[in-house]
């Protein structure tokens, strides 16, 4: 698992949806759908809880855009995997 990859959450009140990882530590994966959970302040959740789902669709130069543009990115890639996978 990688910065930019589309996961899917198995556990918790997120359980099913799809999210763009959107950093990473030894414990966690940081969670946005562009939505509820912005780039800002993304969804900790432990590697046990999440799933990989599609390979990397963001680039890490992307990722590390500071408006709001990154947020809109996010939800146009995750609205399109939807439309073609769920």
């Amino acid at each position: 698992m990688e910065k930019g990859c589309v996961v899917t959450a198995l556990a918790g009140k997120e359980k099913g949806q799809i999210f763009v990882v959107i950093n990473l530590d030894d414990k966690y994966a940081y969670l946005s759908d562009g939505k509820r959970l912005k780039a800002s302040k993304p969804k900790r959740k432990s590697f046990k809880h999440v799933k990989m789902f599609c390979a990397q669709v963001l680039s890490e130069a992307e990722l590390l855009d500071a408006n709001e543009r990154i947020n809109a990115k996010i939800r146009k890639i995750l609205s399109n995997i939807r439309r073609d996978y769920v």
